[in-house]
């Protein structure tokens, strides 16, 4: 008996002391903690929502859309929210998936983060924000998930705005690709996460990346009350998102139509072809007025999200990785087109400007003959039918000899090196800043700059030349890399007379784009100012009011005197009449409009030619600059040239189209749009 008492008052003060503490918690929770807890209560029914803002569309000059948007109804997952449920959401994404008519596999891959391993479909943005997964939703599959919010928690639907491009394929890598902003780019760029709605989306690659900041617009705020299944309340506080501003452009739509079809043809009649570019410039503004580069793609593949096979697609070296822009980026030895350069720094180093030069078949340069194209001779010539004509010994020589003027192979304290510094003033060997990513330098080769590749490769030099290339499956090519390696081993520091000789006609180690190109020309032919060329002309207000035009900037100003400059140009004007181009413009009524130009065929190595053409028009007072590229495409004359005359062709209105109608002239005049176009809601 005395122990079951004594169990009792055990069980009894137990129960006292869990009372106690009991009594002691609610007093906490209730009285000393209470009010933070109400607050913390509140907060927790308390959504922050960020409401996106409709991106602004990209214009051509003329206001014409190369980028708008359209409404679609997408659907919306929040993936944190469904790894909070005890099968990981497993139930709801099934539901969706019945609901959507999309297989469930779909849905867990694009609802995956993107890393390593991870192959596409997955979801490149931040974790916390919600996972787009299906557009272009049929109302009824929308109104379904809306009403049975129980059986679809952190799931959304509503209309958002995506890009569309109406001219399909055209200057897809100059107007850029949107994705999604990640969660590192949140954590990283300051200022961002407080611009970004977490459903916007940020430009990846062209004006789309340049123009973010502008096409965004800011996202609206919505401070919501909801209940436990995410349904809205009551709206606390609401600010409305602010549009993007408009970006017009100079491009022109029919110019860039014109152009895109003149290189797809280029490159189909020539199948040993793997690449082509061309540009259109306004001489006087410095604007871009087309500009397309081969192989491309259509950028609607990033709507909605990039399956892997398009991704991988885009980034092959097999499909030529059309995301790269061959007008901006690619590299090429441009050839003859670059005689307008050497033929300057001839002048300005003191040769005669209306003296006669010598054009034998070949010149003899330390023992080695490089011959003219064909093995032309023409005798005595002057400067103006050296360029006409393209002969090569004429700027061999000069080469050589002012190589030799700089101490040959033991180079003076003090080099002048005119050729490589006035390809440097005509903006050669530097990017030109346009207001496009992914811009390639180029090269223009040089005494310093062979020294510095010499320190940079010697160890690696000096082995290949022990050891050889036996990864190389073409013998004859492993050979030769192995020859080339020792005698860059034992002389790599020295700039050789051949390297000056190619240097002349735009070979060897010259690399310049296409857009270099343009914009030498461009100096030329204009005032000799060398400008950094714009795509983007203005900033529009939704609302129509101009907010900010877009200034080209001035970079340099050519050492070149007018006389010069002049010179040059009436020599050019001949070539597609009586030079290297006249077969290619046979017909070419150049008393309508008269084209001038430069043809360029640059040889590389294993490969069929680099095939150029430079022109401008009108001849006589030139207005518009433009260059074609065809990589592998061989002559300049064969098929570059043809290219450009169809561009003029087509600008101009000359000839019939492919219905045998007269063509209707794309620039009426060859002058390009100088107003800035009104703009309205419709073309956004």
């Amino acid at each position: 008996m005395t122990r079951l008492r004594g169990r009792l008052l055990v069980l009894q003060v137990l129960v006292i002391a869990m009372i106690v503490v009991l009594v002691v918690r609610l007093w906490q929770v209730q009285v000393v903690q209470g009010s933070r807890f109400v607050t913390v209560a509140t907060e927790t029914r308390t959504r922050e929502v960020r409401v996106p803002a409709l991106r602004g569309a990209i214009l051509d000059s003329s206001g014409r859309p190369l980028v708008r948007n359209r409404t679609t109804l997408v659907v919306s997952v929040d993936r944190g929210r469904l790894e909070r449920m005890p099968d990981g959401g497993d139930a709801v994404l099934r539901r969706l998936s019945a609901v959507l008519k999309v297989p469930l596999s779909k849905l867990k891959q694009e609802i995956r983060a993107c890393g390593p391993g991870i192959s596409r479909p997955c979801w490149p943005g931040s974790p916390y924000t919600p996972i787009p997964v299906a557009n272009n939703v049929n109302p009824r599959a929308a109104l379904q998930i809306l009403e049975r919010q129980e059986d679809f928690p952190g799931v959304t639907a509503d209309i958002q705005a995506m890009r569309d491009y109406p001219n399909g394929k055209d200057a897809a890598q100059l107007l850029g690709y949107l994705q999604p902003v990640t969660q590192s780019e949140l954590e990283k760029r300051e200022g961002l996460k407080a611009d970004y709605s977490g459903v916007d989306l940020t430009g990846r690659d062209g004006l789309e990346r340049t123009y973010d900041s502008a096409l965004r617009g800011a996202p609206g705020l919505r401070n919501v009350q909801v209940d436990r299944m995410g349904k809205v309340i009551t709206v606390n506080q609401q600010s409305d998102p602010v549009p993007g501003d408009v970006l017009v452009t100079s491009i022109d739509a029919n110019v860039q139509r014109i152009v895109e079809k003149s290189i797809d043809q280029a490159m189909q009649e020539v199948p040993s072809s793997d690449g082509a570019a061309a540009v259109v410039l306004d001489i006087k503004t410095g604007r871009v007025i087309a500009m397309a580069s081969r192989p491309t793609y259509d950028p609607k593949v990033w709507t909605g999200g990039i399956l892997e096979k398009d991704y991988r697609r885009l980034l092959s070296d097999k499909s030529g990785k059309p995301l790269v822009s061959r007008a901006i980026a690619g590299e090429y030895a441009p050839g003859s087109t670059f005689k307008i350069s050497s033929a300057s720094a001839m002048i300005a180093d003191g040769e005669p400007l209306h003296g006669t030069y010598q054009c034998p078949g070949s010149y003899n340069v330390e023992g080695r003959s490089y011959p003219n194209a064909g093995g032309m001779s023409l005798g005595a010539i002057s400067l103006h039918e050296a360029l006409v004509k393209s002969c090569d010994t004429v700027f061999y020589k000069a080469g050589y000899e002012e190589w030799l003027r700089d101490g040959g192979k033991t180079p003076k304290a003090k080099v002048k090196e005119p050729m490589p510094n006035m390809a440097k003033a005509y903006g050669f060997g530097k990017r030109t800043g346009i207001d496009l990513p992914g811009e390639s330098a180029g090269r223009i080769p040089t005494r310093a700059w062979k020294l510095d590749l010499y320190n940079t490769t010697k160890s690696e030099m000096c082995k290949r030349a022990k050891i050889g290339y036996p990864d190389m499956k073409d013998q004859s090519r492993a050979a030769f890399a192995k020859r080339l390696a020792n005698e860059n081993c034992l002389e790599g520091m020295i700039f050789h007379a051949y390297e000056a000789v190619n240097l002349s006609i735009g070979q060897g180690d010259v690399l310049v784009t296409p857009l270099q190109l343009a914009r030498a020309y461009a100096a030329l032919l204009g005032d000799g100012n060398v400008r950094s060329p714009r795509v983007g002309w203005a900033l529009m207000r939704p609302d129509g009011t101009l907010k900010q035009e877009i200034p080209v900037p001035i970079m340099g100003h050519l050492p070149v005197n007018d006389e010069t400059r002049t010179y040059i140009r009436k020599a050019l004007s001949e070539v597609p009449s009586d030079g290297t181009a006249a077969g290619a413009f046979r017909g070419f009524p150049m008393n309508v409009v008269k084209i001038g130009g430069k043809t360029g065929t640059a040889e590389v190595y294993g490969k069929e030619d680099t095939s150029w053409f430079a022109s401008f028009a009108p001849a006589d007072n030139p207005r518009l600059v433009t260059v074609v590229m065809v990589a592998q495409g061989g002559f300049g004359a064969s098929t570059a040239a043809p290219a450009a005359r169809r561009i003029w062709e087509g600008i101009f209105g000359i000839g019939k189209g492919d219905d045998g109608k007269p063509l209707k002239p794309a620039l009426p005049d060859g002058k390009p749009v100088t107003r800035l176009p009104a703009i309205s809601r419709e073309t956004q």
